[in-house]
């Protein structure tokens, strides 16, 4: 993967292009309670550096949980089933169809070890059959739950526009009823890139649905340089599903640090937009090698991905001083 040109990470570049966006966002009517004074004035993101629970999923839910909190994290992201015993099927963290008060349940779980969930999976696509359906319940779960993002994608093959269009208008307002916000990731085909998720949300035109980026899979399905596509959909960017990726040795998604991507422009992209943005670990394991059988080898891994992330962010922090 190349790069495109080459630009310094300093200030002014950071306030010119964090202020094109939001002011971009601002024409739109998509930045929410973005003011005049806030693209004069931009503050800093408050990036919250979240573990999944996905890469734990050949362990038990408890384990994983735990494991996370010992590796230092504050925040979780919930996805999708674990293997509750030795194995044993895995097990939905969330079913559809759960009651609200499962997730209720569950975030008090989080909370009493010291994890502030932040983002749930649908496991559905908006134009599945009963897509409308489970994507309402899943809002209520998240909503009862305290869980700010519920996160949906479209199959590798593209989603059908028109109706994602026409349910995430349904959504939209009841998203934003409940205090809950619905993000939309890039997973192959015509959804494949942040840019075609952005014009979606961008139509919609709902501060209720927003885009989550995943550079892994942008650069994964599609082979396309994550770095200039965050930049046409930054100003709709609401949180992250982090993984990197690797075309050689082999072409391999794996933990952010690990791989060809340059976390440092990925994030100097929405350095600067004043909001809380979710960094959801979903990848954390180093390419080529096994996988570790362990769960204290996963916690490990959780750990190394967590301090170069934390690692990143202070770095972009001495930008704007």
């Amino acid at each position: 993967m190349k790069n495109d040109t080459h630009f310094s990470l300093s200030r002014r570049d950071l306030l010119r292009t964090t202020t094109a966006n939001l002011a971009g966002a601002a024409i739109v009517g998509l930045a929410g309670p973005i003011t005049a004074s806030a693209i004069q004035n931009p503050k800093p993101t408050d990036f919250q550096i979240a573990c999944m629970t996905l890469p734990y999923s050949q362990f038990p839910l408890m384990r994983a949980l735990n494991g996370i909190k010992s590796a230092g994290y504050e925040f979780v992201a919930w996805g999708t089933s674990h293997r509750e015993t030795s194995g044993g099927n895995r097990i939905p963290i969330m079913p559809t169809d759960a009651p609200v008060q499962t997730a209720r349940e569950l975030a008090k779980q989080c909370r009493g070890i010291g994890l502030e969930p932040l983002m749930m999976f649908s496991t559905i696509y908006p134009e599945a059959a009963d897509g409308l359906k489970v994507l309402t319940h899943r809002l209520r779960q998240a909503a009862a739950g305290g869980v700010p993002q519920i996160l949906t994608f479209g199959h590798t093959k593209g989603g059908n526009r028109k109706l994602w269009i026409e349910r995430f208008r349904k959504l939209g307002p009841i998203a934003r009823d409940l205090g809950v916000v619905l993000v939309v990731k890039q997973h192959g085909g015509s959804t494949g890139t942040g840019e075609a998720c952005a014009e979606i949300v961008r139509e919609v035109d709902d501060p209720g649905i927003r885009v989550n980026y995943d550079a892994g899979n942008v650069m994964d399905y599609l082979n396309v340089d994550p770095i200039p596509d965050i930049r046409k959909c930054a100003d709709v960017v609401h949180s992250f599903c982090m993984k990197d990726h690797r075309n050689w040795p082999q072409d391999q998604d794996c933990g952010p640090g690990f791989g060809e991507i340059d976390h440092y422009r990925l994030l100097h992209a929405v350095a600067v937009t004043g909001r809380s943005m979710p960094l959801c670990c979903e990848n954390i394991f180093a390419p080529l090698v096994p996988r570790p059988t362990d769960p204290k080898g996963v916690d490990e891994l959780a750990r190394r991905v967590r301090q170069f992330l934390e690692t990143v962010i202070a770095g972009l922090g001495t930008l704007k001083k």
